[in-house]
């Protein structure tokens, strides 16, 4: 099976207890719509992390998020195939992919883009704080380019979209946290991948990033939820 959920932000007890419950196994995949948190803190802190969820009977692939670390800078990541594409893979932990942007992943019979990266909102905060923030937290012109060459490949043809934030017209302007201005924020991503929503054609798009669990039309946004994926992209 494929399940999705939202934004994990290094708390993964609901998704052991998930795992329990449907007695999952390392056959089926669970994707993270970004910032799961386990490249947060460096290599030290995030290895004890990295060893428990890797007895998980389940496999992960976690979409860049804005508030955690790209894997390509991290030493010991490679790239490796995984469902028939590429993502960044330790050899410790092989179970426990990270996404590249642009690839299109086939899984349980789906076609499968992922598209990570988003603006910070708490981007002043954090820096004011000196809490991680991470300066490539948005996807450079270099994805962007490489995002569009592979839907390009396909025929501007998917069957899901598993992206970190969402086009703008599809932004939850409703869940902002209070005392941030949508105003100040830069919405440089969501206005691309408004651009390529317009031209993609698919059954399902996932977001995270505004930690909220609602449907929109043909966009889900998902925070705690963890949905199955069906029949022609439906999920439940």
């Amino acid at each position: 099976m494929l399940y999705i959920t939202g934004d994990t932000h290094r708390r993964f007890g609901r998704v052991a207890a998930f795992c329990e419950a449907e007695k999952t196994t390392c056959d089926d995949t669970l994707v993270i719509l970004g910032d799961a948190g386990i490249n947060f803190f460096g290599p030290e802190k995030d290895l004890k992390l990295k060893e428990e969820l890797s007895k998980l009977p389940i496999t992960i692939l976690c979409i860049h998020g804005n508030h955690e670390k790209r894997p390509q800078k991290i030493k010991g990541y490679r790239k490796q195939r995984f469902k028939e594409a590429v993502a960044y893979v330790e050899d410790r932990f092989p179970r426990l992919a990270f996404a590249r942007d642009g690839d299109i992943y086939k899984i349980d019979g789906f076609s499968m883009i992922a598209i990570g990266g988003a603006y910070s909102m708490d981007k002043h905060y954090r820096l004011a704080k000196n809490i991680s923030w991470w300066a490539d937290e948005q996807p450079s012109d270099l994805i962007k380019r490489r995002v569009e060459r592979s839907l390009a490949a396909h025929s501007w043809k998917v069957d899901l979209v598993a992206s970190h934030t969402c086009p703008i017209s599809k932004v939850p302007r409703e869940v902002f946290p209070a005392g941030i201005s949508a105003a100040s924020a830069d919405v440089s991503t969501e206005a691309w991948l408004e651009r390529i929503e317009n031209r993609l054609e698919y059954s399902r798009w996932y977001a995270g990033h505004f930690h909220v669990d609602k449907d929109d039309g043909d966009m889900r946004f998902v925070s705690n939820e963890f949905l199955a994926v069906g029949i022609k992209g439906k999920d439940s």
